[in-house]
């Protein structure tokens, strides 16, 4: 039978130094709290009320910044190959009628 352990109580200076540490590496949470001895959630419930509660220092990601590129690059991308598609597609139906 799994024994259930109570609840760690954990400092506010503690609490605080989790949350800079992932505000510095969002995309590391997991293995932060896992190195912290934290359940992940725990963590993120941390930062959640950091933010409501307007103590920490979150600055928005620079990835986002770079997800947003990446999906216009991508949009981009699809249009081309869509128009490629569709140029082959009556040059492929041209050739056929031909070859009759």
């Amino acid at each position: 039978m799994k024994k259930k352990r109570g609840r760690t109580a954990y400092s506010e200076e503690f609490r605080r130094e989790a949350v800079r540490l992932v505000e510095a590496h969002p995309d590391q949470l997991v293995d932060i709290a896992r190195d912290l001895g934290v359940n992940p959630e725990t963590l993120r419930n941390w930062r959640r009320s950091a933010v409501a509660n307007g103590d920490g220092p979150i600055v928005p990601p620079t990835r986002v910044l770079s997800l947003e590129e990446e999906n216009r690059r991508l949009r981009q991308e699809n249009a081309r190959l869509a128009e490629e598609r569709d140029i082959l597609k009556k040059a492929t139906a041209f050739f056929a009628r031909d070859a009759r």
